[in-house]
């Protein structure tokens, strides 16, 4: 009797491997795939209005779902922005202040992927990480190290090897993840896919294939751009000026030396050089004024940031076209950002870092058959707090009750207005002193006015702009007699707001400035 015994439980055990098969193939869930790129200007997406670049690839995202017109930080930096995508938390709760190598965010923590893990769904992230501690919660991952190499890059693995792979990152970051998604995910399985892309952080080096693209076009010179910083002495104390750009490694100019020209192939060099050097036999500095000197290096600064991103449109649109390809497009949602935005020569600056409306504007678009409505607008203030609850939404996760965004999805069904939606947000950045020498600061930005504290040197100092009359913020109008019931009001809800966010060491701050 014993062998039918095993018969029959061996012949039950594969019925019920089978049935599990059967019920997993059915799961109608909806994949997700962000796409998530580091310091993306809004002004540099033509979904945005942009006068410089076309991007027909996110726009595409944006015309098949929606585009989120007013999305905002929480903190405009790198890795601080990430692991507020991955937690839904402000980084005084989340550990990741600010980019420096001693801060190590505990990626143990309560995230996301966790619970889209527990609840069956395949998670894997891609590309640039720029977290100092390996990912968690993901089935598979293969980043690359710090802020990685735009040239031939090397990528670690699960098992901590690195491995180098020729090419363009931008292109091998998305041949990495289709790869992933033909032939090394689980197809019984809904997956969660990041994709994170390297472009266009500085020192912006364009694949050379896109060296070309913008020959005999001249940027436009933003009109603030010899910004004197008149009533603004935190702008003023900065050093992310484009004139003050370096020659060698931003301005590509005399490069030969550089360990990024070196580690390229001869054929990428040859490239490379024959474009540069072409371009910089036509420099004079000796004859150049620093005005000119200043509009010269906005140029070639524009050119690289520019000719990064057709890279990175045109490979969004590889992710776009594989997933039409595979009949993965009607099930599969598609969300486009950025861990900030970026001053395209805006007060005369590049960079991140400050409240002003360039870097803490972060692009979104996002597409969703059958749930958005293709050429969606949405006005209301997001923030990427947001992202994470909206993800686990997704998947009809209820979001952890710490997580201190809410879910988007919402405002994308037009049948009625979203009550009780944030009026107003909070920032906080920290990172100081740091080779940019922006000072520490909080605030809060509503749909009209902006109140900003600095902080850090000693001192305080006060900020207020009026956005409607004042896009380009360059007239600070805190203490003005006819503005005092406005400034009362608006520190009073930024006190508020750090309750809300249990931001005590911003109390504390807040409390001690006049």
């Amino acid at each position: 009797m014993k062998p039918i015994k095993t018969i029959v439980f061996f012949g039950i055990a594969v019925l019920l491997v089978q049935c599990s098969l059967i019920a997993q193939s059915l799961d109608k869930r909806p994949n997700i795939i962000m796409i998530f790129s580091d310091d993306h200007a809004l002004q540099a997406i033509s979904a945005y209005g942009s006068p410089h670049i076309k991007t027909p690839n996110i726009d595409r995202i944006a015309s098949e779902g929606a585009i989120f017109k007013n999305t905002f930080v929480t903190n405009s930096i790198c890795a601080p922005s990430r692991a507020v995508l991955l937690t839904g938390k402000y980084n005084h709760i989340n550990g990741q202040y600010d980019n420096r190598n001693e801060t190590k965010i505990n990626t143990g923590q309560d995230m996301y992927p966790k619970h889209l893990q527990q609840h069956g769904y395949q998670t894997a992230w891609i590309g640039k990480w720029h977290i100092n501690n390996l990912p968690q919660y993901f089935d598979y991952w293969k980043i690359l190290p710090g802020q990685g190499l735009y040239y031939n890059p090397d990528f670690i693995q699960m098992d901590s090897s690195r491995v180098r792979i020729d090419g363009y990152t931008t292109d091998i970051i998305t041949e990495q993840a289709i790869d992933w998604l033909d032939k090394g995910r689980d197809k019984t399985k809904p997956f969660s896919l990041v994709i994170g892309h390297k472009a266009p952080h500085r020192e912006w080096q364009p694949d050379t294939k896109d060296l070309n693209a913008f020959d005999g076009k001249p940027f436009a010179v933003p009109d603030n751009f010899f910004d004197g910083y008149k009533g603004r002495n935190a702008a003023a104390h900065q050093d992310m000026e484009v004139k003050n750009l370096r020659w060698d490694w931003d301005s590509k100019v005399n490069t030969q030396d550089l360990p990024f020209v070196k580690r390229m192939t001869p054929e990428q060099r040859q490239a490379w050089n024959q474009y540069y050097d072409t371009e910089n036999a036509k420099l004079d500095t000796s004859r150049m004024t620093s005005k000119e000197i200043a509009l010269w290096k906005y140029q070639r600064y524009m050119h690289d940031y520019m000719a990064c991103i057709l890279s990175l449109d045109r490979n969004i649109g590889k992710v776009l076209d594989y997933l039409t390809k595979k009949g993965l497009d009607k099930n599969t949602i598609v969300m486009y950002s950025s861990d900030q935005g970026f001053y395209l020569g805006e007060h005369g600056w590049y960079d991140k870092r400050f409240m002003y409306e360039q870097s803490l504007r972060a692009p979104f678009v996002m597409k969703y058959p059958g749930v958005i409505s293709p050429k969606t607008v949405i006005e209301d203030m997001v923030v990427n707090i947001d992202f994470a609850p909206t993800l686990l939404d997704i998947a009809g996760i209820k979001a952890p009750a710490d997580m201190q965004g809410k879910s988007v999805l919402p405002l994308t069904q037009k049948t009625k207005p979203v009550k009780s939606w944030r009026k107003s947000m909070y920032y906080h950045y920290y990172e100081y002193p740091d080779p940019h020498r922006v000072l520490p600061h909080l605030g809060i930005r509503t749909e009209r006015y902006k109140l900003i504290l600095f902080y850090g040197d000693g001192s305080h100092s006060w900020e207020l702009f009026d956005i409607k009359n004042d896009p380009d913020e360059m007239h600070n109008i805190y203490g003005q007699p006819s503005n005092r019931k406005l400034t009362s009001q608006l520190k009073k809800e930024l006190n508020q707001l750090m309750i809300q966010y249990k931001d005590k060491e911003g109390l504390k701050i807040l409390a001690k400035a006049p």
